[in-house]
């Protein structure tokens, strides 16, 4: 099983400066097997090659925020039918903020809506390895803080004989990464500005859509 974990929107808790979204979204892309992952790619390349490349400045990926929709709807009829799915957590900060101490450690709240969109997945009949790939957002410290703390919770999950690798990449050279960045991003328009286009076409891949707290 290969995860490709991102997210939409900022960490920023004063909701009242200009800029700062009042959501919060992590997406994960789960594929069952590398073929689901590598057919990824090709959607990812594809799509890059017949939408974006004829843009006057230099692409090296492709991301939700800056692709027009008819490239979006390009990029979903190429990646596969089955053999994947996506889980999303939705956090509104402001019903957040009236439940927890002041102050909020935004590192902290990203490492717990991971955790607990990551065991939403059902692990039971993994065979062989997990691997979760992370957008690399945080420094040396911080990735050792997340990967000790999503290993250790999702030890209760994965059957023994199963290892968790976790690795940090830049989007840029993952196309998974790339890939849920796309859904993500479509899930973040869809509760900051009541805007559906993009996820109406792909929200009957959506296994788990939860929002925190509910």
């Amino acid at each position: 099983m290969i995860i490709y974990l991102d997210e939409s929107g900022d960490l920023g808790f004063d909701v009242s400066k200009a800029g700062t979204t009042r959501h919060f979204v992590i997406t994960l892309l789960v594929c069952d097997g590398r073929e689901a992952a590598d057919r990824f790619k090709v959607a990812v390349r594809r799509t890059m090659k017949h939408k974006l490349r004829s843009r006057k400045r230099p692409v090296c990926e492709i991301k939700g925020s800056e692709t027009l929709l008819s490239a979006k709807r390009y990029f979903f009829r190429q990646v596969p039918q089955n053999g994947w799915r996506l889980y999303t957590v939705i956090i509104d900060k402001v019903k957040l903020i009236d439940k927890l101490p002041a102050p909020i450690n935004p590192h902290r709240v990203y490492n717990f809506m991971a955790r607990l969109i990551l065991s939403r997945i059902p692990f039971a009949d993994v065979e062989g390895a997990v691997t979760l790939v992370v957008d690399r957002s945080k420094g040396k410290e911080g990735i050792r803080d997340f990967n000790d703390y999503i290993a250790n919770h999702l030890a209760g999950f994965l059957p023994l004989k199963v290892p968790l690798n976790i690795y940090h990449e830049h989007s840029h050279v993952n196309a998974g990464i790339q890939a849920v960045d796309m859904f993500s991003w479509g899930i973040f328009r869809k509760y900051e500005f009541a805007e559906e286009e993009w996820y109406a076409d792909f929200r009957q891949m959506l296994e788990v859509e939860t929002r925190y707290p509910d």
